[in-house]
């Protein structure tokens, strides 16, 4: 499963291999495992669950990046390479790809527009991830 990424690594690309470091997995799945919990809590305002779930999205991610020995160049890839990483399809990684754009508008543009359904499938795709990752 690692040809894909082969062919995405190298100078000017998205990927560069880089040897996969276990202090630093342990390290994302952590914070993104409690991120994930924290976005579940209901009582905060639902930007903040929404940067909590994308977070623990990103992080859980990278984890599975970088236990296959390839470190990203851009954040959003490690969504789009969902299916060689971690065998997650299209159902998962879109929702991550929406979410990254809706981010980026709220951190670069102020224009952060979410709403419950999205919270939701955001916390759904992130939970699938953590799945993924610890099967």
């Amino acid at each position: 499963m690692t040809q894909p990424l082969e062919n995405l690594s190298g100078p000017g690309r998205a990927l560069k291999a880089e040897a996969p470091d276990d202090n630093e997995t342990s390290g994302l799945i952590r914070t993104g495992t409690a991120r994930l919990a924290d976005a579940r809590n209901a009582a905060l305002a639902l930007e903040s669950r929404f940067d909590l779930a994308y977070n623990a999205a990103h992080a859980l991610c990278l984890a599975a990046l970088r236990r296959k020995g390839f470190r990203a160049s851009n954040r959003y890839i490690v969504f789009q390479v969902l299916p060689h990483t971690l065998g997650l399809g299209p159902e998962v990684w879109r929702v991550l790809d929406l979410c990254h754009n809706k981010r980026n508008l709220g951190e670069y543009e102020g224009l952060m527009e979410v709403d419950e359904r999205l919270v939701t499938d955001l916390i759904a795709a992130a939970e699938r991830v953590a799945k993924a990752l610890n099967a």
